[in-house]
């Protein structure tokens, strides 16, 4: 259960590693887009740790990173072929960050460090919680700059009718200043 934990808040992949900052700010101008991203990486994480934990007793030391490249590659092709299939709006959207999904640190990192050394069972735990700590993550700070930006929440207008819309939320400005408040306060609230 520690496993699962530590990605959640202690060592939270947005907030506390500052891991895969690329498509953190780049996609979270709304909540829907962070939860797309949030999604894609939980997938990509999960069946990844799953295949090279796997496999990573007959994987020999000189290519190791290259074949985890090659496993990870594989599992965001699939994401990128099933959002263009079946959410092209969303696809549009996220745009090239789907398939740098393949270089994220968080991806490539936990696979190293965590399911090429753990049990298959840790390893998924790992995943899940790494996945769904960096999907709260994105998907907070889109919330943030979509209410504050747009006025709205996953769509729906949530801001009274003359709501002064902050554009610079959702320009790349607006993913700093807020990540450097989230980052602040979950600092503060760790300090307590």
């Amino acid at each position: 259960m520690k496993d699962f934990l530590k990605g959640l808040w202690g060592q939270h992949p947005v907030f506390r590693q500052l891991l895969g900052m690329c498509p953190t700010l780049a996609v979270t101008t709304s909540a829907l887009n962070g939860i797309s991203m949030g999604l894609a990486v939980i997938f990509v994480l999960f069946f990844s740790s799953l295949v090279v934990s796997l496999i990573k007793k007959i994987v020999p030391n000189q290519v190791r990173i290259a074949v985890y490249t090659v496993i990870i590659a594989t599992f965001v092709t699939i994401v990128d072929i099933f959002f263009k299939a079946n959410f092209p709006q969303i696809s549009r959207a996220l745009g090239p960050y789907i398939p740098l999904i393949v270089v994220n640190c968080i991806i490539l990192g936990r696979c190293e460090a965590f399911a090429s050394r753990c049990s298959v069972a840790k390893s998924l735990l790992d995943a899940l919680g790494m996945g769904l700590g960096f999907t709260w993550g994105v998907f907070l700070l889109g919330s943030i700059r979509e209410v504050l930006g747009m006025g709205t929440i996953l769509g729906f207008q949530i801001m009274p009718q003359g709501y002064n819309h902050l554009i610079i939320m959702i320009l790349p400005a607006g993913a700093f200043i807020v990540l450097g408040l989230l980052i602040a306060l979950m600092n503060r609230i760790e300090e307590r």
